[in-house]
């Protein structure tokens, strides 16, 4: 669901920046205002489960890999607003150090992964909260609920695919960006994440959120205590767990490199051209890219990768909470 550099054409991105930068403001008001400077760290440990989620591919139909993202997990621990700027800073991140992600199509992965889940995420379990008359019927609107909203966030990422044929092409008519329209990326991104990325996504999420629940009550239950040991406990688990990414062999769907899309099989036809746009445009050299580095064996460098995201969002938000003043107790999920 990552979308690289120029697969979207610069209007594209510009707009979709342009749209999510409403929710980036809209989220850090919220969080400076309603999130006590003791809970700021809380939002490095959101990042470092949403980011070591995200490495955890799994493969599915069509021969590609996909993820879950945690989005409607953080909102629920945190908040959607504290979730939106914790998914975003792993996303900066991803896009920065690892390569994954694009530079210019940052606001476009922040809307669908940082906008798009934790909110849908969370209205429609709280919708389901409220009338559910269970712990069980609310894990069941849990799952629901990020269940939907990943699959609709993949579909916005569909669309924003899908439109490129349409709004960018060359003096040839053919297309300068993505090169699939509306009706090969929609069944191509929302196939995989009906079937097993949506899937992952509930698992990932009611597992976490149940653990949470009784292993630091305070983060899901206004009023209990805090115990931030178990969440770190957690991040450890899913450090030694990220190699299980490396299993699913190839790429996500829409995230191949340049030189080979012009290999890609849709429906039994290779596409036998690369794009200009991507063949010629913008590239950033990141410096672990794919979560690897030079003279590294893939585990090693996998597990590196997981270790330094985790201690970059864990440091700079714990360095955030003591630059903070004031701020109220109660969590963020109780004001949204």
């Amino acid at each position: 669901m990552h979308i690289p550099d120029n697969y979207l054409g610069p209007a594209t991105c510009a707009v979709m920046a342009v749209a999510v930068v409403p929710a980036w403001v809209v989220s850090a008001k919220k969080v400076a205002k309603e999130l006590s400077r003791e809970k700021v760290p809380l939002l490095g440990i959101g990042a470092a489960f949403s980011f070591l989620i995200m490495m955890l591919n799994v493969p599915v139909p069509g021969g590609t890999t996909a993820h879950a993202v945690g989005g409607t997990l953080l909102a629920v621990l945190l908040g959607p607003y504290a979730a939106c700027i914790s998914i975003s800073t792993a996303l900066l991140i991803q896009a920065l150090v690892f390569g994954d992600g694009g530079i210019l199509s940052f606001g476009a992965n922040c809307f669908n992964m940082a906008f798009v889940i934790p909110f849908l995420g969370y209205f429609i379990y709280k919708f389901a909260k409220d009338r559910a008359r269970s712990r069980r019927g609310e894990y069941i609107g849990l799952a629901i609920a990020s269940y939907i909203a990943i699959n609709f966030a993949a579909l916005c990422g569909a669309i924003e695919f899908g439109l490129q044929p349409l709004v960018a092409r060359d003096t040839a008519g053919l297309p300068l960006y993505c090169p699939y329209p509306l009706s090969v990326s929609i069944p191509a991104m929302l196939i995989p994440h009906l079937t097993l990325a949506g899937v992952a996504e509930a698992a990932f999420t009611v597992a976490i959120v149940a653990f949470v629940a009784k292993a630091s009550p305070g983060i899901v239950y206004v009023g209990s205590p805090v115990k931030t040991k178990p969440l770190y406990a957690l991040v450890v688990a899913l450090v030694v767990a990220s190699p299980l990414g490396l299993l699913a062999a190839g790429s996500a769907w829409g995230e191949w490199a340049p030189d080979a899309i012009k290999g890609v099989v849709t429906g039994g036809k290779s596409l036998g051209f690369v794009p200009a746009g991507l063949e010629k445009g913008f590239r950033f050299p990141a410096p672990m890219q794919d979560y690897g580095l030079k003279g590294l064996p893939d585990i090693l460098g996998y597990i590196l990768s997981a270790v330094l995201g985790v201690a970059v969002f864990i440091i700079a938000y714990k360095l955030l909470g003591l630059l903070k003043k004031g701020g109220k107790d109660d969590a963020m999920k109780a004001g949204a």
